[in-house]
């Protein structure tokens, strides 16, 4: 039994780390599904500006909600308009793992058609 003095605090001290580890681990995904969740919003606040006709205010919109460092990609198809903002996790923290969110939207009417008559 003289072997074991000792023993206790090392088995400890593993299990203090693994917990850590654990913990580490949850609030990084935790973080990773608040930013998905940012590009999700930012996503749907600025399709639905640009379907009022609102074109100047997308870019505050994902300077504001969208995780930093976000890019923002809009494409209008006829009558519609499909926006994506897409985004490092967690600043470049976690490799390989991007987060997009996406919208879609139809323009009111009038927005984007030439003004007549001037």
């Amino acid at each position: 039994m003289a072997n074991d003095r000792g023993a206790a605090t090392v088995e400890a001290a593993i299990a203090v780390a693994a917990l850590l580890l654990v913990l580490g681990l949850a609030l990084t995904g935790l973080r990773a599904v608040a930013d998905q969740i940012r590009c999700v919003d930012a996503a749907r606040e600025i399709a639905r500006l640009i379907s009022r006709g609102d074109h100047g205010g997308s870019a505050e919109v994902l300077g504001k909600i969208a995780p930093a460092g976000a890019v923002l990609t809009v494409r209008r198809d006829g009558d519609s308009v499909s926006v994506a903002v897409e985004a490092a996790a967690l600043g470049r923290l976690l490799p390989g793992l991007r987060l997009r969110g996406s919208a879609f939207a139809v323009l009111e009417p009038g927005v984007g058609e030439p003004v007549s008559g001037l």
